[in-house]
């Protein structure tokens, strides 16, 4: 069966005052993949993240997401669009004044018509499944420790049933022994809700763990796309830096 190209970068050029972050990157994300956005820092990673979920615009150039071009869609089609998606931001980004509980229904109240029952029922389901007990949900932010914060973000963009799932450093500021237990969650994740997910990171063991495929930006462009198995091909400096143990 032939993949299918749910996320399409052409032409992406970026540019912040007169700093050119984006000069023409092209990529393609297939449905069902864990695919990394990887590279030095300040080569664009986020950005080029945060441009997929609309956070931010891009200068020229064209992303089409789940069949829709991000820089022509109507603001009915944006609102229906971001209900496809949830986003795991790099500190969890939880509210700190919501307890963990109506930090994941938010979401829910705020999209759909369903009613109080559904919403609790729906918000312990997801936190069941992030590996949470029922009892943390309601704590606070500052209650709970960097790994619980992390499961909590995730519960939260889960709730809407996503078909994308987009990870900004998921396993940073967490132990060795909780970075792995989050891999295995992201694998376990994948397979049993059929997501796609879009990922960026410099753990190195988490991108051999988790990732089927990687786009590298480095100097403005993409250095590489493909599989970890084909990286050695790759001429860029980083490359040869970040992965001179496996290559």
């Amino acid at each position: 069966m032939e993949n299918r190209a749910i996320i399409k970068v052409k032409d992406v050029r970026t540019v912040f005052d007169e700093r050119v972050v984006h000069d023409g990157l092209n990529l393609s994300v297939n449905e069902g993949e864990i695919y990394g956005l990887l590279g030095p820092s300040g080569c664009g990673k986020t950005t080029l993240l945060r441009e997929m979920v609309m956070l931010q615009k891009f200068d020229s150039g064209s992303i089409e997401l789940l069949g829709f071009d991000l820089a022509n869609i109507r603001s009915k089609n944006a609102q229906e669009l971001r209900r496809e998606w949830g986003v795991l931001f790099q500190a969890g980004a939880l509210f700190s004044s919501l307890s963990i509980r109506d930090n994941i229904a938010l979401a829910l109240k705020e999209y759909s018509d369903l009613n109080q029952k559904m919403i609790d029922e729906i918000v312990k389901f997801k936190i069941n499944l992030v590996g949470l007990k029922i009892a943390d949900a309601n704590l606070f932010p500052s209650q709970i420790s960097g790994g619980m914060k992390k499961k909590a973000g995730l519960a939260r963009a889960l709730a809407m049933d996503p078909k994308l799932l987009f990870l900004d450093e998921p396993t940073s500021g967490l132990d060795p022994i909780s970075a792995r237990e989050f891999d295995a969650l992201i694998l376990k994740l994948r397979d049993m809700l059929g997501l796609t997910i879009v990922m960026v990171s410099h753990d190195l063991q988490s991108i051999y763990d988790t990732l089927d495929k990687v786009a590298i930006i480095d100097e403005k462009k993409i250095a590489y796309e493909g599989r970890l198995d084909g990286i050695s091909s790759s001429d860029s400096n980083f490359v040869k830096t970040f992965f001179k143990e496996k290559i």
